[in-house]
């Protein structure tokens, strides 16, 4: 479902103050990626205001928030390095962007669609996971590794497990004091439903408390009181002119180092598989389940990084920490993007001590419930009930995030979920069906979408399993590509093992699309002249239970269309003649999985034995060859229940519907109905009048069978002959079950379906 606009009066508040939100967790969040990054921290600042206005403006999705990317610190910090000053790695920024903006035009955005689900929930859930590690020493004001810092190891020589450990010595009195009742603030507001309702989010609530309650230690020159260390800290500005001195500009005079290249495209891919991993993520705990082009938001990146190049601000992406934060708060648009990115702008240029004053303790605690969220127990389980072929990638996809960084650890999820993928392509590369046809069984086997090499083996012993003597047939229709080691095997089992198994091998598919194999029918999938011949009625009958059989289970006989029309075109020999009603619901050759040339097929309503039905009938058998008739009534029939009604009330059906024709098909059905037993339409109770139809449409079909014979002396003759069965059935239109039945009286040789006694 693409996006869809909502009122605006509706929307505009909470985006405001969601991005309100988004912007004082994203203010640390972009002063620790550039510090970690070994950046300018204004580089970080910069990022931020780039993702939030200008590619919030031209992305098309209404929840991802772009920024610097904590996945990309340790690719920024590599490069600068290598290039060996910042305005160098800059213009590969910049070039990085237009790469982009080439893949977005290109409709690069297309492998967005083959990121597996459970790696994108490992993710989510991973992202989770390092927001508690990494925030809970924020929160209790032990601050060393730097906010926005995704990765296990730290730039302060730690990891996330060893750092947790310490924080838990150096225990800042006044952050804890802050972090901790701002996570229990926050758990309050969102439990009390008119708190939770109103415009005001509770990360906005924490933020102020945090600065009120600093405030506060600090007028009461209480030990508690928060250092500078442990707030914000934004570049400040004295004027316009300093704040403009902060921008650094790309060295074009490097245009020409070929390392300045491998950087941009290094930074160009990374970022966008980045970003289309976490577009995927937020479009999932999106509420509204809105959905975004990709293509699009790489056209956006792109243009956002060109801009960042130019002006000394680091590589952006979509970001799924500030993106949650968003979505939590209750946006509802990308104004809230680009309002975040505003107030980045217009704060860090006009209030930056204000800034300065922001507890990280009290932006650790929004984050780490931020956290929780996305690592639900919810999640866990529901990936651990859709079995271990997605339980397994999505754990492995969260441990090994949590263990080295974000794009380490996508491309390990991305790596095993591509090896299940595999492992079940090896497991299940055909589909194999034991097909009954006329003439005998046939093993379809069906080969999927693409095949692979990794098929080879299995498609090898499906062929040699085949008994002697059996028939084969390799159905490529719905494969747009096979490997030329797959067409290698199945030409050499055509031309050797085949033959010297007295194997039939069939194929279709091929004809069309590999010159070495061409399609080929041998075996009969409908009624000539050679299989009528040597058909009986026991055999038909036989062959309508199985089709009846396949018809409830869906298993439906695979036909070759154009064959069917080729082959019946110059003539008809049917097994059998169905006489049934025009129900649209009661098709004879759906019902008995048949095909063109197989029955004679007589409808009309009631299925009742007319002149003209006899006469039609009489052709099937006495000139075409046809070996049964097959009297077929259904439950819950129209025609029934209104000749049972009209009986009730006393009229008749030209007089009840103004149809002057119906009234002798009506009253012809009707001497299948016993007047003593019927009641007015206020006597019958609950399902009573339904069952009372259906064994009149059983009565009806009896009363037709003995019509048949009493009426048709051709037919009669050939039944006595034992040329042909007459055989009678009521098919059950809620369960799509035939049950076949005969009189002591319909056939010379008694069939293979119970005996009822002739009305």
């Amino acid at each position: 479902m693409r996006n869809t606009p909502n009122p605006l009066a509706a929307t505009i508040p909470k985006d405001l103050t969601s991005g309100l939100v988004v912007f004082l967790v994203a203010l640390p969040l972009c002063l620790g990626v550039a510090l970690a990054s070994n950046a300018p921290l204004f580089s970080g600042i910069l990022a931020g205001i780039i993702g939030g206005i200008l590619v919030g403006s031209i992305s098309g999705s209404h929840t991802s928030v772009s920024g610097p990317a904590a996945g990309l610190t340790a690719i920024v910090a590599a490069q600068i390095g290598k290039l060996g000053t910042f305005d160098t790695f800059l213009l590969a920024v910049m070039i990085a962007g237009m790469i982009q903006v080439i893949l977005g035009v290109c409709r690069a955005g297309f492998i967005a669609a083959f990121f597996p689900s459970s790696v994108i929930k490992g993710l989510l859930a991973a992202i989770g996971v390092i927001l508690i590690l990494k925030q809970i020493p924020h929160v209790i004001g032990h601050d060393p590794d730097p906010e926005g810092d995704m990765a296990f190891e730290q730039p302060d020589n730690e990891n996330t497990f060893t750092e947790l450990w310490a924080s838990f010595f150096d225990i800042q009195s006044g952050a804890a004091l802050v972090g901790l009742l701002s996570i229990l603030l926050m758990v309050v507001w969102d439990k009390i439903p008119r708190l939770k309702k109103s415009i005001i989010p509770s990360p906005l609530v924490v933020v102020v408390f945090g600065v009120v309650a600093n405030y506060v230690m600090r007028s009461m020159h209480s030990t508690w009181e928060i250092a500078s260390s442990h707030l914000v800290q934004v570049p400040v500005a004295k004027n316009m002119g300093e704040f403009l001195g902060f921008l650094t500009f790309p060295n074009f005079a490097a245009w020409a180092n070929p390392a300045v290249w491998v950087a941009a495209i290094t930074i160009a891919i990374v970022a966008s598989l980045e970003t289309l991993l976490n577009l995927e993520a937020v479009e999932k705990i999106d509420p509204e389940q809105r959905s975004s082009y990709p293509n699009r938001e790489l056209l956006a990146q792109g243009i956002g990084n060109m801009t960042a190049g130019l002006i000394g601000g680091l590589p952006v992406t979509s970001v799924i920490v500030r993106s949650s934060v968003n979505i939590n708060s209750g946006a509802k648009t990308k104004l809230s993007a680009i309002w975040h990115g505003v107030l980045l702008f217009g704060c860090v240029l006009l209030v930056p001590g204000l800034l300065n004053e922001i507890p990280l303790a009290a932006l650790a605690a929004i984050l780490l419930m931020t956290g929780l969220k996305l690592a639900s127990p919810k999640l866990l389980k529901q990936m651990w009930e859709q079995g271990r072929s997605q339980f397994l990638p999505f754990v492995i996809t969260v441990v090994a995030i949590v263990l080295t960084d974000l794009l380490v650890g996508i491309m390990i999820g991305l790596g095993v979920s591509i090896c299940f993928i595999l492992a079940s392509n090896m497991r299940r590369p055909l589909r194999k069906v034991m097909e009954q046809h006329i003439t005998g069984d046939v093993l379809r086997i069906e080969l999927a979408n693409q095949v692979s090499f990794f098929s080879r083996a299995t498609l090898e012993k499906t062929l040699r399993s085949v008994p002697r003597g059996g028939h084969v047939l390799i159905d490529a229709r719905n494969t747009d590509y096979i490997d030329a080691d797959i067409l290698d095997l199945i030409q050499d089992f055509q031309n050797n093992t085949a033959v010297a198994h007295g194997v039939e091998l069939s194929l279709a598919g091929f004809k069309d699309k590999y010159s070495s194999l061409e399609d080929r029918i041998q075996y009969i999938d409908f009624s000539n002249r050679d299989v009528q011949n040597s058909l009986n009625p026991e055999r038909v009958l036989q062959i309508f239970k199985e089709g009846n059989e396949r018809f409830r289970e869906g298993r439906q006989l695979t036909r070759d269309i154009d064959r069917l029309v080729d082959a019946t075109s110059t003539g008809q020999f049917p097994m059998a003649v169905v006489l049934s009603c025009i129900d649209s619901r009661t098709p004879a050759e759906l019902i008995f999985d048949l095909g063109l040339g197989d029955i004679f097929s007589v409808r009309i309503a009631g299925n009742i034995a007319r002149d003209k039905v006899l006469g039609s009938m009489e052709y099937a058998t006495a000139v075409a060859g046809a070996k049964m008739i097959l009297v077929m009534g259904h439950t819950s029939c129209g025609a029934v229940n209104a000749a049972v009604d009209l009986l009730a009330s006393h009229k008749t059906a030209s007089e009840a519907t103004g149809c002057v024709n119906l009234d002798g098909l009506i009253t012809e059905i009707q001497q299948s109905v016993d007047p003593a037993t019927l009641k007015t339409p206020d006597q019958w109770l609950p399902g009573e009048k339904a069952a009372y139809s259906n064994e009149v449409s059983r009565r009806n079909v009896l009363r037709t069978m003995r019509m048949i014979r009493q009426r048709s002396t051709t037919i009669d003759a050939l039944i006595k002959d034992g040329k042909v069965a007459l055989v009678g059935a009521l098919y059950d239109v809620s369960t799509g079950q035939v049950s076949f039945f005969q009189t002591d009286e319909s056939n010379k040789v008694p069939l293979s379906v119970p005996i009822v006694a002739l009305i």
